[in-house]
């Protein structure tokens, strides 16, 4: 337990407070801290250096270097023993600087002068603000002790930029969060939004982080560490008591209790207590170097459990502060949702106030992503650091379909999106005259086009699209968004309601797809090596039936007379198929016994997502009453690119040739057997990707609501021979992919 005795630490953390304290411009706070920093640590030197952009910084004051290198100085990222720091977010301590690998002498400076080297990053919860550095003409190694100093210096400095303490003329001195920032990350729903932000998480705001009195500020921290333990306890009791006690919430909270009661993580925050910080600014000093960590961390499992370190952090900070998620701020015109991570159940409690969301994390086939699309707002993911940088009302601008958000734009940004957004709306007008047409391409053939959906909030825009049905409801949406099993009941009355908004039209329900990436949070999960290849979708069903049986028992019901469409996922070989259709014909039958109306008409297919089931017995193609191309999936397996990784996934075009000569396969199989075809994925609702499908046989596509309209004009437009022609041409030229080819075309009979 530290002691009260007065360290050198703490007299320079006072004076560093009476420094804030008083009326000055920024730029003569800094030149102060350097005084008093160089003074305490017995250095001839003591500099900082910011950023002024995200690669390069610049020297914005210095005691000993000479006055005019100062805001003249710039160096890039990793350049330099300054940049090394900068980079790693490491420290260096050098009783040799010149000798160090990287170093680089900068003759403006007047530094030749000088042997020893300490530098420490400038950082705040994993964003980099630049490097604070000491030096001296003595050849000597810094202390483990004096090192911590200048780290818990750097922290101050960290928490008062935050604070606007610094502020002065030039780059490195502009306003943090005031910036123009342009975040690129990846596509989770196409679309394009513009609005105010509004964060999940708002940020949690260290007004005090110098404090006198240690032992006020140990028992506040004893208190709400305990205080946190209790309420880890009762979660972790409350998850424990469901349907499994082998989820992966209980594991997150195994993890946090951990933590909780780890005795390095308190003696850390107890000798930061000790050398001058208050509470709250020792809790934040372990959560920016967890944060740090994980930058530096590849292990999967190690960066999940910092995560849980961050997350526990987080819920310290609230219970010291007192700043809950619950802020009374409110929703501001047009919100944009930012937040590191989302859960479905929670991004369903906005309803449809959102205009768009941005995640830090996230995957195109996520839970955020599946509710995204259900609710028809573009979504970017992997935008990195942008929980860090936004605040609550700034304007931001969301490119859903190039994975680009603009942070804070300038006016020229500003009316380029708001041209590009006018030009989208004016072409979604032209849309809606076609919007009762029969789509028929120009050489005459009849085109079926139809929506995906997953919620209630879904059913209107089948009227609005001009989809002629739902090739794809999502049932698990249902069993995703709840902490436990839906019942029967609930299911059949949601349904039903389901059927009733499509007005006659034919409604495809998918039964239950869970397994790979999506885990009910109600159910054992497994660790999977490959979940994408592994216990998913009808594998489950197959092996665990009775929920199947709950579910096609909640479907017959629903229809109560009307036909009914039910379609089974991931089925890969013709076994598994006559297995589920034996399950749909059992309950048929206990239906008829016990009374129940049975569907006037029953349809019952499959999702074709593996190349396996292409080659299916000609028995299987005979007994289905329909199949689904399941484009995403299939495509993943086709090409053994994960959809999940963005280093891969968007190396393999849905128009390359040997792609679309196995889709002119299934094609040609299915005509053959008389077996309706349809192709569902993000690629039908892709125009260009849409009219080659179409040219190669397909007659069916479903897609999200919003691309019914291009789409349909696109088809409307063109000659699918043509188009088929250009497509053989391509190939026959030994064109890896068509797309140039058809692009070409378009262009030259526009």
């Amino acid at each position: 337990m530290p002691t009260n005795t007065e360290s050198e630490s703490r007299k320079l953390l006072g004076r560093l407070r009476d420094t804030m304290a008083e009326e000055a411009a920024g730029q003569a706070r800094l030149d102060k801290i350097t005084h008093l920093t160089a003074d305490s640590m017995g250095t001839e030197v003591c500099s900082i250096y910011l950023f002024r952009d995200t690669e390069t910084l610049e020297l914005c004051a210095s005691q000993g270097l000479k006055a005019e290198a100062v805001h003249q100085t710039r160096m890039k990222m990793g350049e330099g023993l300054v940049g090394r720091v900068a980079r790693t977010g490491k420290t260096i301590n050098s009783a040799d600087a010149p000798k160090e690998r990287g170093f680089r002498f900068m003759p403006e400076t007047g530094e030749e002068i000088y042997s020893s080297f300490l530098g420490v990053p400038i950082q705040r919860l994993g964003s980099k603000l630049g490097v604070l550095v000491v030096q001296s003409k003595q050849a000597r190694q810094f202390t483990a002790d004096e090192v911590y100093a200048l780290e818990v210096v750097a922290m101050v400095l960290a928490e008062m930029s935050e604070l606007g303490a610094f502020v002065g003329e030039g780059a490195a001195l502009k306003a943090r969060h005031t910036q123009s920032m342009l975040f690129r990350g990846g596509t989770g729903q196409e679309g394009s939004a513009m609005g105010n932000v509004w964060l999940h998480e708002p940020r949690v705001v260290v007004t005090n982080p110098v404090a006198d009195d240690p032992d006020k500020e140990l028992h506040r921290l004893h208190e709400a560490v305990e205080t946190l333990r209790i309420s880890v306890d009762e979660m972790l009791a409350g998850a424990s008591m469901g349907t499994s006690g082998d989820t992966d919430q209980v594991q997150v909270l195994e993890a946090y209790r951990m933590f909780a009661n780890s005795k390095g993580w308190m003696r850390r925050m107890e000798e930061d207590i000790g050398r001058g910080l208050s509470a709250e600014a020792a809790v934040e000093k372990e959560q920016s170097t967890a944060r740090a960590r994980m930058s530096q961390v590849n292990d999967t499992y190690l960066r999940d459990r910092l995560h849980d370190l961050d997350d526990l952090s987080n819920r310290l900070l609230r219970i010291l502060t007192g700043q809950g998620r619950q802020t009374g701020a409110e929703l501001p015109e047009n919100p944009i949702l930012i937040a590191r991570n989302i859960g479905p159940a929670e991004l369903l409690e906005y309803n449809r106030k959102l205009k768009g969301v941005v995640l830090e994390e996230g995957s195109v086939g996520s839970h955020a992503a599946i509710v995204a699309r259900a609710l028809a707002i573009p979504l970017v993911i992997h935008a990195e650091r942008i929980t860090n940088e936004a605040l609550n009302g700034d304007q931001i601008l969301v490119d859903g379909d190039q994975g680009v958000v603009h942070l804070r734009p300038d006016e020229t940004v500003v009316s380029a999106f708001r041209d590009k957004m006018e030009m989208q709306a004016k072409a979604q007008e032209r849309y809606g005259s076609i919007r009762e047409t029969p789509c028929v391409s120009a050489d005459g053939v009849r085109m079926q086009l139809l929506m995906n959906a997953g919620l209630m909030a879904d059913l209107p825009s089948l009227q609005d699209s001009g989809a002629e049905g739902v090739g794809l409801f999502r049932t698990e949406l249902q069993f995703l968004i709840r902490n436990q099993m839906p019942r029967r009941t609930e299911l059949a009355d949601l349904y039903a309601r389901v059927l009733d908004a499509a007005q006659g039209k034919r409604v495809i329900f998918r039964t239950l797809d869970i397994g790979s990436d999506k885990v009910l949070p109600y159910m054992k999960s497994l660790d999977e090596p490959n979940p994408a290849l592994g216990w998913r979708a009808i594998r489950v069903a197959l092996d665990r039936p009775g929920v199947m049986r709950m579910q096609l028992q909640a479907l017959v019901r629903a229809a109560n007379g009307r036909p009914l469409t039910i379609m089974f996922p991931f089925i890969a070989q013709y076994e598994e198929y006559a297995r589920a259709r034996d399950e749909v014909d059992k309950v048929l039958a206990r239906e008829r016994k016990l009374g129940h109306p049975v569907p006037s008409k029953m349809e019952v297919g499959t999702m074709l997502e593996t190349p396996s089931l292409a080659y299916a017995s000609q028995r299987f193609f005979e007994e289905v009453e329909f199949l689904s191309i399941g484009g995403n999936d299939l495509k993943q397996f086709f090409f053994a690119a994960d959809r999940e990784n963005e280093m891969v996934r968007r190396r393999y075009d849905t128009l390359n040739v040997s792609f679309l000569s196995f889709i002119e396969d299934i094609v040609a199989r299915c005509k053959s057997s008389g077996t309706p075809l349809s192709f569902c994925g993000e690629d039908a609702g892709r125009p260009i990707e849409a009219l080659c499908l179409a040219a190669i046989g397909l007659r069916s596509l479903s897609m999200r609501p919003a691309s019914v309209g291009p789409v349909k004009s696109l088809l409307m437009r063109y000659s699918l021979k043509e188009v088929r022609d250009v497509i053989e041409e391509a190939k026959l030229r030994g064109e890896q992919s068509v797309r140039q080819s058809v692009m070409d075309y378009l262009r030259d009979n526009a």
